[in-house]
């Protein structure tokens, strides 16, 4: 039918393929996360949607191809929301998101292995959430902490103690000088630029990591400063 309504330049094999597949996404894609749960059978979580009794209610789904979408879409969601706290953090866990995607898509994996990658995604981020609390740091603090790139290994280094100091500095003198408008304001975020390098220095950050400390520290700034500023 695409072939024959076309008109001028005739459409190849694979332009076709995939205009069809546009047209059945359109067709079965669902707008809301409701939906997902109403054809699956399941009722709505308490969004504790990271619980083990959810996901091993998603594991038994006789409907893996939903499951799979299923679990994309909370994800997706619950990555959504952590970018509006931690960007370090909500950007890690989107490129594991992605990569365990692609992977199903280009039939790299099952059906019942992509499953189980996402339950194990959600899973980390359910321990991502509890982190702070292990590290002592508030939520904020915890944000700032990611952001130092702790995971390199010149930066572990310095031990947590002395991460967790920087890391609630950084906080303390972000929140003293953010402003609602001060990502348009270049005098107030070369400021405040300063004052993060001066603090990465007097800890003994390593100064070949300082500028992308740095432009992550201030990164998370932004996200924050909406409420900060209030």
């Amino acid at each position: 039918m695409l072939a024959k309504s076309e008109t001028g330049e005739k459409k190849t094999d694979e332009e076709l393929d995939h205009a069809i597949r546009q047209i059945i996404s359109k067709a079965v894609t669902s707008d809301e996360v409701m939906d997902v749960f109403a054809a699956a059978g399941l009722k709505k979580p308490d969004i504790s949607i990271l619980s083990d009794q959810f996901l091993a209610e998603v594991r038994g789904m006789p409907q893996r191809n939903l499951a799979v979408e299923l679990l994309q879409k909370l994800l997706k969601g619950e990555i959504r929301s952590r970018s509006r706290r931690n960007v370090v953090q909500a950007r890690s866990f989107a490129d594991l998101l992605e990569q365990t995607v692609r992977k199903y898509q280009n039939r790299a994996i099952e059906t019942a292995q992509v499953i189980e990658e996402l339950i194990q995604l959600a899973k980390d981020m359910r321990e991502a959430a509890a982190r702070g609390e292990h590290l002592g740091l508030t939520d904020d603090e915890l944000a700032f902490y990611d952001a130092l790139e702790t995971n390199d290994s010149d930066v572990k280094v310095l031990g947590d103690d002395t991460l967790k100091n920087i890391a609630r500095e950084l906080v303390e003198t972000v929140r003293k000088n953010v402003t609602i408008d001060w990502t348009m304001r270049e005098n107030v975020r070369a400021q405040l630029r300063v004052h993060v390098k001066r603090i990465l220095r007097k800890h003994g950050y390593p100064p070949d990591k300082q500028e992308k400390a740095t432009q992550l520290v201030l990164e998370q700034a932004e996200v924050l400063a909406p409420e900060w500023a209030v």
